[in-house]
């Protein structure tokens, strides 16, 4: 697919996807949504790229959100077709490698949930996150109300979305919101060093470990642990698992293979 609104860039076993619209704030239209699901079906079967950060262009955004102007005029059927038809976010929770938000500015409506979608978000200083879609009359609906309630909290998740409430990094970071925050000169560097830590680790392993974290909140307690044991169970079938028990024994660094 030749790609208009995402760029893919590798470095090493890191593949960077930016959302390229820097003029329109890099809102999510239609069209990029599509983008967002190609890029991660690509990416899914790339054996050298081991984790993704997901970013926005330029300096004053990551996503601003959803493109509104598609909205006029869009009748209830057509949209629920149009949001039923390509899960962009859903596709991003459900890769099988670790992602990684780095959030240079604003976050905002499905530029919000896009990060939620991530597994570990790290964001700017100057970052604002929130769920402005009750000033339009409308609600999130690519998983706001759903991954913000299990991330932190209802009562806090309620109140940010009822009043469309834009919230500092720094408040997003104590509320569990995003894990990290760094100056905008740092913020990439930064975020680059944990991808590439978590890089080095067994990617069979990382596969298994995203899995199961997220059965917890998929599944009720006695699930979570079942899968927990079947899934731990499974790296012993792996090749990585042999390296780094030898790697440990010898004391050195393991080199695992993602077999």
């Amino acid at each position: 697919m030749a790609f208009e609104n995402v760029l893919i860039e590798k470095r090493g076993r890191i593949a960077i996807v930016t959302i390229n619209r820097p003029d329109k704030l890099n809102a999510l239209n239609v069209a990029t949504r599509k983008e967002i699901l190609a890029a991660f079906e690509q990416l899914k079967t790339d054996d050298e790229v081991r984790v993704v950060v997901i970013t926005g262009a330029g300096e004053k955004s990551f996503i601003a959100g959803a493109d509104i102007n598609e909205f006029a005029g869009m009748t209830a059927i057509k949209q629920r077709y149009v949001m039923k038809g390509g899960r962009a976010f859903d596709s991003v929770e459900d890769f099988p490698k670790p992602v990684i938000a780095m959030i240079n500015g604003f976050a905002l409506g499905g530029g919000c949930e896009l990060a939620m979608s991530c597994d570990i978000r790290i964001a700017s200083t100057k970052a604002k996150l929130g769920q402005p879609e009750i000033k339009l009359g409308i609600i999130p609906g690519g998983g706001g109300t759903q991954r913000m309630t299990r991330l932190i909290g209802e009562g806090k998740a309620m109140e940010l979305i009822l009043t469309g409430d834009m919230i500092s990094a720094e408040e997003a970071r104590q509320l569990g919101l995003v894990n990290h925050v760094f100056a905008p000169e740092e913020l990439e560097a930064k975020t680059m060093e944990l991808a590439n830590r978590i890089a080095e680790l067994s990617p069979v392993a990382l596969a298994m470990a995203k899995a199961s974290v997220k059965n917890a909140s998929r599944t009720n307690l006695r699930e979570g642990l079942d899968s927990e044991i079947d899934l731990f169970a499974l790296c012993f079938s792996s090749e990585d698992k042999e390296e780094g028990v030898r790697a440990f024994i010898e004391k050195r660094k393991a080199d695992f293979k993602g077999r």
